[in-house]
């Protein structure tokens, strides 16, 4: 975990690496206990984190968990915000719930 310069508000990193589009949004989802930092709930929008730390999050079905590289400066185009992560392991899905039962 970093100190310091090195550290940035939970919910502008996710708006900053891309993966909320407005940084209510990404307050949002941390408000509603979505996020987890390296393991540990979190509802705090303004919890500082900064890079080494693990993100566990919904986000468009997949479980995502990545590690922070960098804090970023700015919400720059796609290309820059990859390079504020890494994923660690595969994406997961939710499991799909079994069609019902057809009666006949």
């Amino acid at each position: 975990m970093a100190h310091g310069s090195d550290r940035l508000r939970l919910d502008k990193w996710l708006w900053h690496a891309r993966f909320c589009k407005s940084r209510g949004l990404a307050a949002e989802m941390i408000s509603e206990g979505r996020v987890r930092i390296n393991g540990q709930p979190c509802a705090k929008p303004g919890r500082a984190i900064g890079p080494g730390d693990v993100l566990t999050f919904g986000l468009g079905g997949e479980v995502m968990v990545v590690r922070i590289l960098a804090c970023g400066t700015r919400r720059g185009p796609a290309t820059e915000a990859a390079t504020l992560w890494e994923p660690l392991g595969e994406t997961k899905r939710p499991a799909a719930a079994p069609p019902p039962e057809q009666a006949f």
